[in-house]
């Protein structure tokens, strides 16, 4: 009987991962596009994919397919023909090929079946998707970003935008893309003749956020082409001054792409320059924030001393449970 998902233990996944010694390729791609049988889609490509030794994570959905993947290098065509063998609608699908691809990322295949491939909470019918804003290349995300009358929004979370963002960036209140939604409606309500940007890591979320927009009656509506990464890895090809300062926080085990020297964040415990992330070592807390090395050293990697008060009242097989690598 053929395995379609995978057996092995995380932890036996992640030994073997960290002794492989190939070259990796990490990237992301997504498709809006009808996929009538989500199920039997996501077993065809699981077998597909597993062959290649592609690791990573996918959601498939009747909308589409989202997906965060590292391939062998050598392998990289042969996943480009498999996808393209699998549907029609995804030959010459567009890669956002990684800025980093020199720190390791994935370690196992996780390919799942959802509602949406990305949570937007939007229920109504007549909401067309594919009525997008328009597309912005590199050149042009920088001749927008000197004018004063334009709008840009970072349509990621908070620990994404703290890190990293573009000059002149408004961020959208709310913990999640769902939340977002309906809150950068109200935000920008009084602006809807203006010329607005939405940006986000590799498209996805500003894309359809662009398309909720222009339902929602804006006129002017942008959104960064291929996302940041696609943004960076363009404007450095052209030669073009890159607009994004900081990180370009990534939900992988690298947890970053560093794309320019700038640090724009703080220890949210001293208080003194830093973008490193981290998750509290308190297995009930688990919470993403940035801690500097002096106060990691201090608190033990815990995000406050109650957390380190709580932990070491726990019984120990709670504290062996470990911590994940990264947040999703």
């Amino acid at each position: 009987m053929t395995v379609l998902f995978n057996k092995i233990k995380n932890k036996e996944l992640k030994e073997q991962f960290l002794t492989e010694t190939i070259q990796r390729t990490t990237l992301s791609f997504y498709k809006y596009f009808t996929i009538d049988d989500p199920l039997s889609f996501r077993n065809s490509l699981y077998l597909a994919l597993s062959q290649l030794k592609v690791f990573g994570r996918i959601y498939v959905a009747n909308e589409g397919i989202n997906a965060q993947v590292s391939v062998p290098s050598h392998f990289y065509s042969s996943m480009l023909s498999v996808l393209a063998s699998i549907h029609v609608d995804l030959v010459n699908i567009r890669m956002n090929i990684s800025l980093d691809n020199n720190r390791q990322s994935f370690w196992v295949l996780r390919l799942k079946v959802r509602q949406r491939i990305i949570a937007d909470g939007i229920s109504d019918s007549s909401f067309n998707a594919s009525d997008v804003g328009i597309y912005l290349t590199a050149s042009e995300v920088n001749s927008f970003q000197n004018d004063p009358d334009v709008i840009f929004i970072d349509m990621r979370n908070d620990y994404e935008y703290e890190v990293g963002h573009f000059d002149n960036t408004l961020i959208t209140p709310g913990s999640t893309f769902r939340q977002k939604l309906p809150i950068v409606l109200e935000m920008l309500k009084k602006d809807k003749q203006k010329k607005i940007v939405l940006y986000c890591t590799g498209g996805i979320r500003c894309e359809k956020a662009s398309a909720w927009m222009r339902h929602n009656g804006f006129k002017n509506v942008y959104h960064i082409d291929g996302g940041i990464i696609q943004y960076v890895r363009s404007a450095r090809a052209l030669g073009l001054p890159i607009r994004f300062k900081g990180k370009n926080f990534v939900f992988d085990k690298r947890m970053y792409e560093r794309v320019s020297n700038d640090i724009i964040a703080n220890c949210y415990q001293c208080g003194q320059s830093c973008d490193t992330h981290i998750n509290c070592h308190n297995n009930m807390c688990h919470k993403l924030f940035i801690q500097c090395y002096e106060c990691s050293v201090r608190f033990n990697s815990f995000c406050s001393p109650s957390c380190m008060k709580k932990e070491s009242s726990l019984p120990k097989v709670i504290r062996l449970t470990g911590r994940s690598e990264t947040t999703f």
